[in-house]
């Protein structure tokens, strides 16, 4: 009736238009099924740049914004519903009072986001790099071409313009989680939260944002407001193969009650023995609590708290003859243990977030939101450490020495594959018997021996373990505060400020888990005897704390390393934007301090004194940082769009030390991390079509890596052994990436649509870096090679593929039921490379002297970076809800790589054989070398299945 009543109106309107500018329009938005008032709700007029959002009560006017007349259709969108369209007509002198406007929940995008953020948050390896995906997922908009790289793209690790998370900004309720270890925000800490997260405001790249300068990867604010969430409840189950086996969630929002009080809480688990990767046991708990208080009509606090305790068992990268023998979902981190898989890789994160938010709308013009935020808790992952020793003096010399250690108990560890038994030219009969029941048993079996462990520790003379479980763990204390402006100065120009002040207190240690049977562990580095390059007493040299020598440490006692880190940051953000008939455009600006000093809680035995004990120096950093950009509307379906920023940012702690874990290191020549970005985008924007095309250029200047790694081939040392375990730091990086993106969505039928999107880059080191390496093994030494330098110029910055495609279909049937399938295809993605393989180390014997057969052709041969196959992903989904009076009822599945495709999506190259002699002798076997490179394989088919009840 509603409909009839509204045509009709439309129908006598339409004689009644004339061409004075002079008219208002006036309405509210309501949600169709509860009647609740719709605020931020964006209401445009289509063809121009007039728009307005609803306030509160879900009222919206256009007022003196020279309206133009006549027929017209008024477009009504927000977050989480289905885009309405409206048609109008607009009278000179005259206000239009449109009535009641209302938005149908939009079950399917709201589905699709929380399942596929659910999926694609399980691709964990060994670190953190191999979760920069997930701020894809997060920044998810309305955009064709992020919408794919969201859901599609990134089950293959793409990252747009090539950039990883710690790129991008996510805010939470106004305060930036981005860790300041790694700079990356840690998905752990707010996972499965889904059903509190869907009011996201995403800011692409380096455009204008109204919380934050923001980053290239551009900048989410995920609103956890009690009074902003949906007034409801949701109970859901799902089903999964690829992280866990099952997520249940249970979710109210209470909505604004009388008095002015609102809440929201939330419940979820996540669980199972393994998914995809065999031995990743998933076990994780989610709980959510926001309480708001509306002080008066101009004031309101916010408390929002969260918990999400996480346990689960990682997988790791392998070789290709790994893969051959087990196939791509193999996992060598765990083995049965009494019947029950047990991996010794497990990551737990329990860091619960504290948040105070007060909004004070100073006037209608003026708001000011200030947030407070603490998070605490602790972060670890553990390891087997098979370096257990015990205390022995020699009768003959009095001297000490240890005893002990073993060999790396891994079953994929080299010397048990078959390769290692055929690494000689010519084997033997008995090498192939040897390497035929090596290949067996690795079939056969090939997971991790518990009762090996356990035996070999029984076996070992005394009570100390050979053999224990060791955890790295990080406790955090951040405290974080900021204060947000938003000032409309008049109809054209907005202000937007802030000031960020940030405080962490880091403790981070290794500890002891598990004896393993065992009854304490010697705290010394059994491997100090077997540095060759160093003078001392091997008993100090020993020791993880001279102030503590020879300590036998029992589980849950700290342990090798001990050591605080103390960062602060303050910053300052102002943001002016403009908005014209033809032109709107912004300019900011930032200034921001960061400081880091480590405190050394152990004195360790190669680094002795004030190298690794007390305070060591204070890191400081200034940086600046500026932006420019805007639309120009040649018509209202044509626009372009140009953004320029350039930007200093702090190193990471994780890249300002060089062996944080042992002594007070700073890296050489440290500095501010420089970037540029320039990007072009075309926009067509019209009912049945919408296209964006962008070109985009990002530079880097002054990075640094730091990487650890065993090697046996380095040159200059004062033995003829050049073995060592190592830091690799590299510095000065440059990089470059550049290339076009694309998204475009056509509507065939109103019921059918049609989408592309793609993204052609070009990622590449832009210098040759500056390298050395530091090492326990030569202490107060810096090894360099040659010029110092390292020859990455012109190779790809792994990361995911350079190029992308999409082609999709996506059939959305007014009974409420969709599908939608999309192929996706996958191409020049490169493999990690070495910088100490590309410095002149390889090319130099012991002694440092040039190799005599040295070949520059059979060399680039061997350092020619690995590029991965192309490949082609299937993506298959679909839905259907039913309405029962005011509830919803439905279910949402996914099917990803319905063709089961076999892919990598990442790769390191190993340094253990780095000069040319080596490497060519073991890249020559003819029964596959033992170091190869080492891979990360995407997965399989997988597939996703939630069912839920709204009420």
């Amino acid at each position: 009736m509603r409909r009839l009543q509204f045509l009709g109106s439309f129908a006598l309107l339409l004689t009644l238009q004339m061409f004075s500018q002079q008219a208002n329009v006036v309405g509210r938005v309501f949600e169709d099924v509860s009647g609740d008032e719709i605020s931020e709700a964006i209401v445009r007029i289509e063809e121009t740049n007039l728009h307005v959002k609803t306030e509160k009560d879900g009222s919206f006017t256009f007022k003196n914004l020279n309206l133009p007349l006549g027929e017209h259709y008024l477009i009504v969108e927000h977050s989480g519903f289905s885009k309405q369209r409206y048609p109008i007509v607009i009278n000179e002198d005259e206000t239009l009072h449109i009535g009641d406007l209302f938005l149908s929940l939009d079950i399917t995008q709201e589905n699709l986001q929380i399942s596929t953020i659910s999926l694609a948050a399980s691709d964990l390896g060994d670190d953190d790099v191999s979760v920069s995906n997930i701020s894809g997922l997060l920044a998810s908009s309305k955009d064709i071409y992020l919408k794919a790289a969201a859901y599609d793209f990134s089950a293959a690790f793409f990252k747009p313009r090539g950039l990883d998370n710690s790129n991008g900004k996510i805010l939470i309720n106004g305060i930036e989680m981005n860790k300041l270890y790694s700079g990356r925000p840690k998905w752990n800490n707010w996972g499965g939260l889904n059903d509190v997260q869907r009011n996201r405001v995403f800011v692409r790249n380096t455009k204008a944002s109204d919380y934050h300068f923001g980053g290239l990867g551009g900048t989410s604010n995920i609103i956890m407001r009690a009074s902003k969430l949906r007034r409801g409840g949701r109970v859901s189950y799902a089903s999964a193969n690829r992280s866990y086996k099952g997520r249940v969630v249970g979710n109210y929002n209470s909505g604004t009650l009388e008095g002015g009080w609102s809440y929201s809480l939330l419940l979820s688990r996540r669980f199972g023995n393994e998914a995809y990767k065999r031995g990743t046991i998933y076990d994780a708990n989610s709980f959510f609590l926001a309480v708001e208080k509306e002080i008066n009509k101009k004031q309101s606090l916010n408390f929002t708290g969260f918990y999400t305790p996480s346990r689960r068992g990682m997988s790791t990268l392998i070789t290709e003859e790994v893969a051959d023998l087990k196939g791509i979902r193999y996992n060598p981190n765990w083995g049965d243990q009494d019947g029950d898989q047990r991996n010794s890789k497990m990551r737990q994160t329990e860091e619960p977030v504290f948040m105070l938010n007060h909004y004070f709308k100073i006037t209608d013009h003026i708001k000011l939101n200030t947030n407070v935020g603490y998070q605490t808790g602790f972060s670890s992952t553990t390891r087997i450490d098979n370096g257990g020793t015990r205390l022995e003096i020699d009768t003959n010399t009095g001297e000490s020495y240890y005893p002990g250690g073993a060999r790396n108990p891994m079953p994929n560890y080299y010397q048990n594959l078959p390769s290692y038994h055929l690494r000689n030219e010519e084997p033997t009969p008995a090498d192939f018997q040897k390497a035929y029941a090596a290949e067996q048993k690795f079939i056969n079996d090939g997971q991790l021996d518990w009762e090996a462990l356990y035996r070999g520790n029984r076996n070992f003379t005394g009570t100390n373990s050979v053999y224990a479980i060791q955890s790295d763990r990080v406790e955090d204390s951040k405290m974080m505060a900021n204060s947000i402006l938003a000032a409309v100065i008049n109809d054209n120009m907005t202000l937007n400020a802030r000031l960020n002040y940030m405080k962490l207190t880091s403790e981070n240690f290794a500890r002891v888990e598990d004896l393993l049977g065992g009854q304490g562990f010697l705290d010394v580095d059994f491997f100090a005897e077997e540095s060759a390059f160093v003078t001392g007493i091997a008993q100090d040299l020993a020791q993880s704390d001279l102030r503590n020598p020879n300590r036998v440490v029992s589980e849950k006692d700290r342990y090798k390393y001990n050591y605080e880190i103390d960062a602060e940051t303050y910053d300052a953000f102002a943001q002016m934007q403009f908005k014209f008939k033809h032109l709107d455009f912004y300019v900011g600006g930032q200034v921001g301090q960061t400081n880091y000093q480590r405190t050394g809680l152990y004195e360790n035995g190669f680094f002795p004194g004030e190298a690794s004990y007390g305070k060591g120096e204070k890191i400081d950093f200034t940086t600046y940082a500026g932006k420019i950009g805007g639309v120009y509307k040649i018509t209202g379906r044509h626009l372009v769009d140009m953004n320029v920023a350039y930007a200093q940012k702090a190193p990471t702690i994780r890249n300002s030390y060089s062996n944080v874990r042992q002594n007070h290191e700073i890296i050489t020549d440290l500095k501010e991390v420089k970037n540029q970005s320039l990007d072009l985008s075309y926009i067509y924007k019209s009912p049945l079509l919408n296209v964006r095309v962008t070109g985009f250029y990002v530079g880097f200047q002054d990075e640094t890596d730091v990487v650890f790694y065993f090697t046996e081939d380095l040159t200059g040392l004062p033995a003829t052994d050049g073995s060592a375990f190592v830091q690799e730091v590299m510095s000065g990086i440059e990089r470059k990436h550049y290339g076009v993106e694309f998204g475009a969505e056509m509507q065939i039928l109103p019921t059918l649509k049609l989408k592309a999107a793609g993204s052609i880059g070009h990622y590449i080191y832009d210098n040759n870096p500056d390298l050395y390496l530091t090492s326990q093994d030569f202490p107060e030494t810096q090894l360099c090679f040659g010029d110092g330098q390292t020859d990455m110029k012109n190779l790809h910055v792994p990361g995911g593929p350079e190029r992308v495609f999409q082609l999709g279909l996506e059939y959305r049937n007014p009974s409420f039921w969709n599908i939608g399938i999309t192929a996706n295809h996958f191409s020049n993605s490169y493999i990690n490379p070495s910088g100490l393989l590309r410095s002149d180390n390889f090319a130099l014997d012991y002694d440092a002297v040039k190799f005599a057969n040295f070949n520059e052709e059979d060399a680039r041969s061997l350092l020619k970076q690995e590029k991965f196959d192309d490949y082609v992903l299937v993506n298959l989904i679909g839905g259907k809800s039913w309405r029962v009076g005011n509830k919803y009822i439905g279910f949402f599945a996914v099917v990803n790589n319905i063709f089961d495709e076999i892919y990598k999506t990442g790769g390191f190259e190993q340094t253990r054989k780095s000069n040319f002699m080596n490497r060519s002798e073991d890249f020559d076997r003819d029964n596959g070398a033992l170091f190869g490179n080492r891979h990360y394989y995407g997965s399989g088919t997988t597939y996703y299945l939630n069912v839920y009840f709204r009420f």
